[in-house]
């Protein structure tokens, strides 16, 4: 059910909008202000899903309400209504925040559409704040260990700048949730994030992923397609297992990099794109370079920011919470009753070396959670790991 409140002192027009509502759609619950000052009070005490707000009102009109409203709840709709419309009044309006402006008195068919998108709108919004809040939680890092801390503190530090980012460590490390962290803190959190997996593309396939094709420039490119520099364009490209690109791929990015310009695979036109990088690899690049395999000019390029992700046995003081973080995670996928750790079964874990670090920890505690009792205890951890 969607909440309307419907401020507006001329109370024959007031009765016309809640008429016209209430029989547009049984679903919309109605309230009412007959002036500004009302309605004010009525937004600060209760939630609204849209407000049909009168400009020329006694004691506070429309357009300070809008702004007074907008600084609190920036996400509330409104619609402006005025029976003293102008173009300069329209566009002020919409400069402070309102969705839309009509003039009264309101035509039917552009009243209710107007309503039905900004409530679309608005749950868009709220739909997208979860999902977003949802993608944090997932790409949090969890721990408290000094190293950790570091981590913490340069992402901060880095987040904010427009600098290259190369973040190294072993597999399993969590490089891709230190390049979501940097993409989150960033100003350009809510352009995209692109992730591209290097060691999983064929070589022959890489180019045309990252700056995509045009029709028939190869025998399976039947149409143009967009490359994902593209697809980021004015977020951020995170290039992951980086040393595994071929060299021919790595040139082309080396000139994305220097003149923020791509060439689909098959055309000779340049497609600017505002893209900021971050790329990650399990490998030593300087080694790389000395066998050459990799770049050393693209090396500078990327490595303006480092970041090395510690192992998961240099942080062993992170394992308990670890642990809880994935199993209330597992639990709720799998639709699993709560469980817990005895303390024994956390310090066992603690002595094992993680090769496969994080990631093979959570493939562990995954297993436990399915095949251990409640809680896990000593006895599970040797008989459900294969640790030593």
């Amino acid at each position: 059910m969607s909440k309307i409140l419907i401020i507006e002192d001329e109370e024959p027009i007031r009765r016309v909008l809640v008429r016209i509502l209430s029989e547009e759609d049984s679903a919309f619950e109605i309230h009412e202000a007959a002036d500004g000052k009302k309605g004010l009070d009525s937004i600060s005490k209760e939630s609204f899903d849209l407000v049909l707000c009168d400009i020329k009102m006694p004691k506070i009109d429309g357009m300070e309400l809008l702004q007074r409203t907008r600084k609190q709840n920036p996400s509330l709709p409104f619609i402006m209504l005025t029976g003293h419309g102008n173009i300069e009044t329209a566009v002020e309006s919409m400069k402070l925040g309102a969705y839309d402006f009509i003039p009264k008195p309101p035509d039917l068919n552009r009243l209710i559409t107007s309503v039905r998108n900004a409530l679309e709108k608005k749950e868009l919004v709220v739909e997208n704040k979860i999902l977003r809040k949802k993608v944090a939680k997932k790409y949090q890092i969890i721990g408290e260990s000094k190293s950790i801390k570091k981590i913490h503190e340069l992402i901060s530090k880095v987040a904010q700048s427009e600098a290259r980012v190369l973040i190294t460590g072993e597999s399993g490390t969590g490089k891709e949730l230190v390049a979501h962290q940097i993409h989150e803190q960033s100003l350009r959190q809510k352009s995209p994030f692109v992730e591209v997996n290097c060691a999983a593309i064929p070589a022959e396939l890489i180019e045309s992923e990252l700056f995509g094709h045009i029709k028939g420039s190869f025998t399976s490119a039947v149409k143009d397609r967009q490359g994902k520099f593209e697809a980021a364009n004015g977020g951020t490209l995170f290039l992951d297992e980086i040393a595994d690109m071929s060299l021919a791929a790595q040139a082309k990015v080396l000139r994305a990099l220097e003149e923020n310009k791509v060439q689909r695979v098959g055309s000779e036109k340049d497609i600017t794109v505002d893209v900021r990088v971050i790329a990650a690899t399990n490998k030593d690049l300087k080694v790389e370079i000395e066998k050459g395999n990799f770049r050393e000019d693209l090396y500078h390029r990327l490595a303006v920011i480092l970041i090395d992700v510690p192992t998961l046995s240099s942080r062993k003081d992170d394992i308990p919470l670890l642990v809880n973080h994935f199993s209330e995670i597992i639990c709720k996928e799998q639709g699993i009753e709560p469980k817990t750790f005895s303390k024994e079964s956390i310090s066992l874990l603690q002595d094992y070396t993680w090769s496969g670090n994080i990631r093979e920890l959570r493939n562990v505690v995954e297993r436990l959670i399915i095949l251990g009792g409640s809680p896990i205890s000593e006895k599970d951890i040797k008989l459900f790991t294969t640790k030593k």
